[in-house]
């Protein structure tokens, strides 16, 4: 059986790798070369690509830590069989945090959702398409978001079962974790062999290798279960259970190798003139999107008591 990426993720994470460097607004370089539609159906004017591929470009905007809207949007054309306008994706069946829908329209409010015209909403077992949706501006450490109200707004019913959006979320969110880990403990790595303590690299220390270790057992942790997930979705299998373990080892990864790329990094790694906080942030925001680790272990256990 033949693990190894295809010729247009190979392409596509090139691409990426080489474009994410640019001194030019990201988003619009990313549009210009064609990357924002190429896992796109070709109804859509997409390269005909799928999941597989979207997470391809996923992980390697993670591994530059690169604040887009990507996850979202990618997500949200797909539902509504478009690309026109600014979509972007709220997931909002949640108990903490609920949409309600009534005779096709929308009540609730979603806040740290991706800047857009048309939202993508969930509510029940439902997904509704909204433009008439009230925003207001967010700032965050990292980037920005907006606050989304929906204050009994008329909403248009979708063919795509909240489950199925949420599932594919989930995903995106960890192919974008997966890069953020493996671009911080990479990052990591290359200084412990650079910084010289007692007259040795850091890095040579065993204390240190131990940690380094156990932040790329839990990066290949974090790969082996995404894309084993991501391919039974492409597939169309059933993969509830699959998605969920690889939300728990991301979140896990998330935590773990954030907090290990800072302590070895030392006072520096806080430093917000030093590209290693923009890792750890990115890493604290996917541990929790979706869902963090307890949540998930709850969702595999549910499941297998059923």
């Amino acid at each position: 059986m033949d693990f190894s990426f295809t010729e247009a993720q190979t392409d596509l994470s090139g691409l990426v790798r080489s474009l994410v460097d640019t001194p030019r607004p990201l988003w619009s370089v990313l549009g210009e070369a064609g990357v924002l539609t190429a896992a796109l159906p070709e109804s859509m004017g997409g390269a005909g690509f799928g999941l597989l591929e979207q997470c391809t470009i996923a992980t390697e905007l993670g591994r530059a830590a690169a604040s887009t809207p990507y996850t979202s949007w990618v997500t949200a054309c797909s539902a509504l069989g478009s690309t026109d306008g600014s979509p972007t994706c709220a997931v909002t069946d949640d108990p903490f945090d609920p949409v309600q829908a009534t005779d096709g329209r929308l009540s609730g409010t979603k806040v740290l959702v991706a800047e857009g015209d048309t939202f993508v909403v969930t509510a029940g077992t439902e997904t509704y398409a909204v433009t008439d949706a009230t925003t207001a501006p967010q700032t965050l450490v990292s980037g920005t978001a907006s606050m989304v109200t929906l204050a009994d707004i008329p909403a248009r019913r979708l063919a795509t079962p909240a489950a199925d959006l949420v599932g594919r979320l989930t995903i995106l969110a960890c192919a974008e974790a997966l890069g953020v880990v493996d671009g911080a403990l990479r990052r990591t790595a290359a200084y412990a062999g650079e910084r010289i303590q007692f007259g040795k690299p850091i890095g040579t220390f065993q204390a240190v290798t131990q940690r380094l270790a156990d932040a790329y057992i839990d990066v290949e942790a974090v790969g082996l279960t995404l894309w084993q997930a991501a391919w039974l979705l492409s597939e169309g299998h059933p993969a509830d259970v699959e998605v969920a373990t690889a939300k728990f080892w991301a979140a896990e990864a998330c935590h773990r190798v954030a907090h290990t790329a800072v302590h070895l990094h030392g006072g520096v790694g806080i430093d917000l003139d030093h590209p290693l906080h923009r890792y750890f942030t990115a890493a604290k925001r996917l541990e929790f999107t979706l869902g963090g680790a307890t949540d998930q272990l709850r969702a595999i256990g549910a499941s297998l008591a059923q």
